[in-house]
């Protein structure tokens, strides 16, 4: 069962926000009073296991984890809300600290979601970036070129650590194999039915690796320009050469000018044909990587649009992700 909590933002504010006072007093007077449902024990009113996780696209690996024995409510679920601008209410605090398991990206992504979280000490967590495979721990934002690799995106300040962790598939099936162990611990009756439904998840996300397996296999060395490094996990698993220069990504992931220098070194390779695709994050769009795309299109390299958060009407997580991956090969195969 999924209960969205949309709540816009403004997407272009970028600043990493804390928990208004009037929300952290509500939050503290809840863990006063024990956070409790209502129903008591592990479980919400309706016998579910109550789930709040910061984004639509955790919720929804949650959920295909969970299955109707809990009840998973994103605080954000708008496709054009940003994380990293949300204001938490006093409604997002009593929901957090009415749950039994919370699930984030963390790595500075959800920062409002982790404030939220502290005031639950005793609420059992999932944090995403945390799980991440050792190699990709303090990963930096490989691959982008002339000044050398950027530094992790909107992973600065966090050791170098891009976040965008959903793009990797060994971090997603980490997140759903906790997420199954979390809720056994909490309704060990369906123990063994979260771990089925893990499993089942996995596989589906083997035939994504497949996929892009598939596109590494055809494509690896291929040059791109990504407008900003959201995707960077699924370039390096497909072994794409991100050529994207340091100081273009950075200027775009901090919303600061671009130097004039990066802008035309990237508009070179655009213009110049060297790049095979262009990988565009709408949700980060401004007036430069608008005039990258347009330059894009007018030299005839296709555009893929990638998104950090589920579009409109998806809810599948591996639909979503699986869509993405055809439409990159796509590009890259000229289809």
């Amino acid at each position: 069962m999924t209960v969205p909590m949309t709540a816009p933002a403004p997407r272009r504010a970028r600043r990493l926000l804390s928990i208004p006072p009037a929300v952290a007093v509500l939050a503290l007077g809840l863990t006063a009073c024990g956070g409790d449902t209502g129903s008591g024990g592990d479980q919400a009113a309706d016998g579910t296991v109550p789930v709040v996780v910061s984004t639509s696209v955790w919720g929804s690996v949650v959920s295909a984890v969970a299955g109707d024995a809990a009840t998973v409510t994103s605080i954000i679920n708008d496709p054009s809300g940003d994380p990293h601008s949300y204001q938490a209410t006093a409604r997002d605090a009593a929901t957090v600290q009415g749950a039994k398991l919370l699930v984030s990206n963390g790595g500075g992504y959800d920062d409002f979601f982790t404030k939220l979280a502290d005031q639950a000490p005793d609420t059992r967590k999932v944090v995403a970036v945390e799980l991440a495979p050792a190699d990709e721990q303090g990963h930096a934002e490989g691959g982008h070129a002339d000044e050398g690799p950027a530094e992790g995106g909107h992973g600065h300040g966090h050791e170098g650590r891009n976040e965008h962790v959903w793009y990797d598939v060994a971090t997603v099936r980490a997140v759903a194999d906790r997420v199954a162990a979390e809720l056994g611990e909490l309704r060990p009756e369906d123990e063994q039915r979260f771990t089925d439904n893990a499993a089942a998840f996995s596989g589906r996300l083997d035939e994504l690796e497949a996929r892009i397996d598939r596109m590494a296999a055809e494509h690896a060395g291929t040059k791109v320009v990504a407008t900003e490094p959201v995707a960077h996990y699924l370039l390096e698993a497909a072994r794409l050469d991100d050529v994207t220069p340091r100081d273009f990504a950075e200027a775009i992931e901090e919303e600061t000018d671009v130097p004039v220098a990066a802008q035309e070194a990237v508009n070179q390779l655009v213009e110049g044909r060297q790049v095979r695709v262009v990988v565009h994050n709408e949700q980060t769009e401004t007036p430069v990587t608008e005039q990258l795309v347009a330059k894009a299109g007018a030299a005839g390299i296709p555009v893929v649009t990638v998104t950090e958060t589920l579009p409109e009407g998806q809810t599948d997580y591996i639909a979503w992700m699986s869509k993405q991956v055809d439409e990159l090969a796509a590009a890259l195969s000229g289809a």
